[in-house]
């Protein structure tokens, strides 16, 4: 019987699911890397959405496909055979060929004309149902978050629901992730670079502006990174540059 009880059921469900989503939020804040954020992703997505047997995200990347994270033993081959095949959900998801930033799959058992050979190979893989989110903010696109079930008719609209604010929480650490990859990279650029040129300075008694032009010349006569070279300078004795 539906009514009042039903809905009193539903909004406890919703409301243990959202405090689930907060902690996941709290969670991926802490991960210490890209990879990380995205292994954490995957691994929420099977624990938190029911239905779930499998998650991964996929980018494509100049065409190819690329799987960034899995969790369970479909996914990368699901990724694979959409990489070869040039076709099927995620594949489409990932680059967004038509605009759409979901897609759901009720029943894989059945033929798909979208994606023929594709939906063939993920029958003999035991895949029942997908639905696919397409991972966003506003300046960027990462990817999709796929979510695999090895029974048909697994993903219905409230599940589309959870898999929208997960993929809206995921893409903001991510993004977040990605952010403070990028600064400790420079960050770890710039003191390389610093300390190259107080040795170069220190060892030939140079100013600031000739070390710097020492490595400069260095990258540019070689065709190596700044980066690179400031690391050669600090990791070999000076008179070997």
């Amino acid at each position: 019987m539906g009514g009042p009880a039903s809905e009193a059921v539903m909004a406890v469900e919703w409301q243990r699911y959202a405090e689930q989503m907060a902690l996941l939020a709290r969670d991926l804040v802490k991960r210490d890397s890209v990879q990380a954020t995205l292994d954490a992703i995957a691994e929420s997505a099977v624990k938190l959405i029911e239905g779930c047997d499998a998650a991964g995200i996929l980018t494509v990347s100049k065409g190819r496909a690329v799987t960034l994270a899995v969790c369970g033993d479909i996914v990368e081959e699901s990724d694979r055979l959409q990489g070869e095949l040039g076709e099927g959900p995620c594949f489409d998801a990932a680059r967004r060929v038509d605009g759409e930033r979901l897609f759901r799959i009720a029943d894989m058992t059945r033929p798909q004309p979208s994606w023929p050979r594709y939906s063939r190979a993920a029958r003999d893989l035991g895949i029942g149902s997908m639905t696919g989110v397409l991972l966003y903010t506003h300046e960027e696109d990462f990817g999709a978050l796929n979510l695999y079930s090895r029974r048909p008719g697994a993903f219905g609209k409230d599940i589309e629901a959870a898999g929208w604010l997960l993929a809206s929480h995921a893409a903001v650490a991510l993004a977040t992730a990605r952010t403070v990859d990028q600064l400790e990279h420079a960050l770890d650029t710039r003191h390389a670079i610093g300390e190259a040129m107080g040795i170069l300075m220190e060892r030939h008694r140079m100013s600031e502006d000739e070390a710097f032009g020492v490595l400069r010349r260095i990258s540019q006569d070689h065709n190596l990174k700044l980066r690179d070279v400031a690391r050669r300078v600090r990791d070999n004795h000076p008179d070997q540059v």
